[in-house]
Order: structure tokens, then sequence, then C-alpha cells
């Protein structure tokens, strides 16, 4: 009996000396403030973003999953990447289009001057 007073006593005093210690004794932290998870390779900002980007990414894991900010941020900027690849894809076939009908027109003007002569 007196041994298991003395194991009692001891686990007491182990959990009350790791709980001084972690909750620290008064205005100085003893554990340092943890950083909280960012995406390690983010999206570039210097130049648009490729395939190769969005393999290599991988995005903070938290408790109850991925981080909303960081998601919501990593799909705004994949929208506006692809906002303005579909502006210029529509700019370019405009572009194509336009020369396709002045090549055309160029070519059914030279037959209309061989036939004149």
């Amino acid at each position: 009996m007196l041994v298991f007073w003395f194991l009692l006593i001891a686990l007491v005093v182990v959990v009350a000396a790791v709980t001084l210690a972690v909750v620290g004794g008064g205005s100085e932290a003893v554990l340092p403030e943890a950083e909280p998870d960012r995406v390690a390779d983010a999206l570039p900002e210097s130049r648009p973003v490729v395939r190769a980007d969005i393999d290599a990414l991988r995005l903070p894991v938290a408790p109850r999953g991925y981080r909303m900010a960081e998601v919501d941020d990593v799909l705004e900027r994949l929208a506006a990447e692809l906002t303005e690849r579909d502006a210029r894809i529509a700019e370019l076939t405009a572009a194509a289009a336009h020369t396709r009908a002045q090549a055309t027109g160029a070519t059914v003007d030279l037959h209309k001057g061989e036939e004149q002569q």
C-alpha cells in the first residue's frame, strides 16, 4: 500500500511539473508560437502557370482537411490565368479568321482580274 501512495504522489508531481513547463512561468512563454502552414511551392507570380506548377503544388493540410483560404487563393489564381488565356485564344482566333477572310478576298479578286482579261 505504501508503494501505491508513493507512485501516486510521484505521478502528481510529474504531471504538475510538465504542466508548469508547458504553460510557462508567467510572462515568458516557454514554447515558441508555431508558424501556420503555408503553401511551400506557391504558384509563380512572374510568369504564367504551367502544368508542372500545378503538378508540383502541395496545399497545406489542416486538422479538418485543407485550409480554405489557401485553396481559395490557388483557385482564384488559376481562374485568372484561364480567363487571360481564353481571352488571348479568342483574340488570336479572331485575328486568324480576319487574315483568312482577307486572303480569300484577295484570291477572289485575282480570279476576277484574270476573267476580265
